[in-house]
């Protein structure tokens, strides 16, 4: 039997039309952005660290993946949103990537992200912009593949998102995401839930001294839809051929559709 004290009730996880969540809280929909950038201004510095512990280090292979199936080719370009410190774009580019554009909300992000690139000898064919996913700052048909890794959940409105991937994809383009999503297998749950719930946090206390923050992260992974809701939010939007793929038991997916 899995164990569900770790879950928000089915009433607390239901906000109002004007609320969202943070976490398994409520919150008006206009504060979350503030509160999320707070998270990620705190663990700018860790975060590479806070992803090695959420998925003991598993995320690396996730990534690697995930770029794969992005198909980094010389003449297609990439808008990698929620860029983070950078191992989306930079992949793109290491496999042959065209020019790619690397974004975040949080300017504390991408400037980690912005140096890890100069470390990296990437700076050609590479630009930077503090980007809300919600609303791109690019034309219509601009751009041959949007990406985001670890980032949708932390969207106030993700279909938005979605909408705006698939509006700046040129036809033939394809949107992706990499996302922590919905345990698969009965035997897994129990254990994820401690490890989210119970080490987690006190491992971001020790070493990043920031509980809070990774206890939200922990529980904004339980707030996300599950794959096949996702799937159906990536054709509400107007993308075609959707599908997925469940990694590591359904702690992660890649979720991808395509502008025809």
């Amino acid at each position: 039997m899995t164990d569900n004290s770790f879950a928000p009730s089915p009433v607390s996880s239901a906000p109002h039309a004007e609320e969202t969540d943070f976490g398994f809280r409520s919150v008006r929909k206009e504060e979350k952005k503030p509160l999320v950038r707070a998270v990620f201004d705190s663990v700018a510095g860790k975060y590479d660290v806070m992803n090695d512990l959420m998925s003991l280090g598993i995320h690396r292979v996730w990534k690697r993946i995930f770029v794969t199936e992005l198909g980094p080719q010389p003449g297609l370009s990439l808008l990698d949103l929620a860029g983070g410190t950078g191992d989306i774009t930079f992949g793109w580019l290491k496999g042959g990537g065209g020019p790619a554009i690397m974004t975040d909300i949080n300017a504390s992000m991408l400037s980690v992200g912005r140096d890890r690139a100069l470390s990296r000898g990437f700076v050609s064919d590479l630009s930077f912009c503090v980007v809300d996913a919600e609303a791109i700052p690019l034309k219509d048909m601009s751009v041959d593949r949007v990406s985001i890794a670890f980032g949708l959940r932390n969207c106030t409105d993700k279909l938005a998102v979605i909408r705006e991937a698939r509006r700046v994809l040129r036809p033939g383009g394809r949107f992706m995401c990499l996302e922590f999503s919905r345990v698969q297998v009965a035997a897994l749950s129990p254990v994820y839930d401690a490890w989210s719930f119970k080490v987690l946090p006190a491992m971001g206390n020790l070493i990043a001294k920031d509980r809070d923050s990774y206890q939200y992260l922990a529980e904004s992974i339980r707030m996300f839809p599950d794959q096949e809701t996702l799937a159906d939010m990536f054709r509400e939007a107007g993308l075609s051929h959707v599908r997925y793929q469940s990694l590591s038991g359904g702690i992660a997916a890649i979720h991808s559709g395509w502008r025809l």
